[in-house]
């Protein structure tokens, strides 16, 4: 199985001034193609820290990607590091890559300027895969045994992020032809109500019996929970496949509903499901959490076949006069609490005429907290057809990571309430 470094360069990723997504999404690409990845890096453009770094990824991979620092611009130095690197002589003009230029350009009602024409040179020693999204080409470099130790290939692309997204397709045809891809199988459990530490306790013995060569890797998210990954770098996929479901029988027979999905997916989008396919309708009333549950539910495209719509009450008063709760039960109980919370679903459900409905209120932080309802507090109330129930959990996480998780644990408490009402 052949195995690939993924390189960035730019000062302005390590300045934290953009953030590196081609990395990621080359990862996954080579992922699924076989190919696996030993690591990623970023390094400056600076030529001799370039061409040192690459060496060394060269002497220790099949396969390097580098995107970056090929614009027109004289700091972009990537190119003719690469020449140095490859033991260019000199530069020639690729003609189809010089024919995007123009259309590209031409498109724009801009003028073919020399600098321009010029991302069309490439080293003589690279052959190009055109570019159709922008004027810098993909150029490849091909080393033999006698370099490095082994015939590795270098790809060099464009850093604009759709630009190396766009010419990911082609790289990995070319990486095909040029090796023989191995099979890697990834097999993905979404979980959400367990702590990774819980997690990891509760199934730690599964995971010490999993069979050799299949390898667990946790992967926790304030929004999604806790993502395991099983993964098999070897065999063929119907064994991977027989392999894998023969584990996960054992792992939900031991966390059961804590398992929302066995696919790559969100909260969001496995309740939508659930609403979609049982033709029911959900509305959100929001204190705390200040629209991001309706934010994340509306983010799943087709969500307006099922939701309806919204009431943030972040003031009392807004809580009185629009969703109808007593300003009895406010003074009596807080607008963090059971009772608040409660009327708070069972107010927007009325208004809306919603068959589910979820709300929130509680104190974010950092301040506002007491000993009795410290920060991080949180009431969810969900108002189904049959009942009213509330909730409550505390997080002791900063304000941001705090509204996270408020929101993702009513999409949490949601799901199992419309699971638990569809099974009546």
């Amino acid at each position: 199985m052949p195995n690939a470094s993924i390189c960035t360069i730019g000062d302005e990723i390590l300045i934290g001034q953009i953030i590196d997504t081609n990395s990621s999404r080359f990862a996954s690409a080579l992922n699924a193609s076989g190919i696996r990845v030993t690591r990623m890096l970023s390094f400056g453009d600076d030529r001799q820290v370039i061409i040192s770094s690459l060496e060394k990824e060269l002497r220790e991979n099949d396969i390097v990607i580098v995107t970056g620092g090929l614009g027109p611009t004289k700091d972009d130095i990537t190119k003719p590091a690469l020449a140095e690197l490859s033991g260019s002589r000199s530069f020639r003009e690729d003609p189809v890559q010089l024919g995007i230029i123009h259309r590209i350009l031409e498109s724009r009602g801009l003028d073919v300027l020399d600098i321009n024409a010029a991302q069309a040179m490439v080293p003589d020693t690279c052959e190009v895969i055109p570019n159709r999204l922008g004027t810098a080409p993909v150029m490849v470099f091909r080393f033999t045994g006698g370099r490095f130790g082994h015939d590795c290939t270098l790809y060099s692309l464009p850093g604009v992020p759709f630009e190396a997204e766009g010419a990911i397709p082609d790289v990995i045809g070319d990486i095909r032809r040029h090796f023989r891809t191995g099979d890697i199988f990834h097999k993905t459990i979404m979980t959400y109500g367990l702590a990774e530490s819980k997690l990891s306790k509760m199934i730690g013995a599964w995971e010490s019996a999993l069979p050799a060569g299949m390898h667990l890797a946790y992967l926790p998210n304030p929004i999604t929970g806790v993502r395991l990954r099983l993964s098999i770098y070897s065999g063929r996929h119907e064994d991977e496949d027989r392999e894998v479901e023969e584990q996960l029988k054992t792992l939900r027979s031991i966390i059961g509903d804590y398992i929302y999905a066995e696919e790559d997916t969100t909260l969001e989008a496995v309740v939508g499901k659930l609403l979609k396919e049982s033709g029911r309708t959900l509305s959100v009333a929001e204190s705390c959490t200040g629209g991001m549950i309706s934010h994340l539910i509306t983010s799943v495209p087709g969500s307006s076949e099922y939701y309806l719509g919204s009431v943030t009450s972040y003031a009392n008063s807004v809580k009185e006069n629009v969703l109808g709760i007593p300003e009895e039960i406010i003074s009596k109980y807080g607008a963090v609490s059971s009772e608040c919370v409660a009327r708070m679903a069972e107010g927007v459900r009325r208004i809306t005429g919603s068959d589910y409905s979820v709300a929130t209120s509680g104190i974010a932080g950092p301040g506002g907290g007491t000993e009795e309802k410290p920060a991080g507090l949180v009431w969810i109330g969900l108002c189904t057809p049959r009942k009213t129930e509330t909730f409550n959990i505390v997080f002791k996480n900063d304000r941001k990571r705090n509204i996270e998780r408020f929101s993702a644990s009513a999409l949490d408490i949601l799901r199992r309430g419309i699971i638990s009402d569809l099974k009546v």
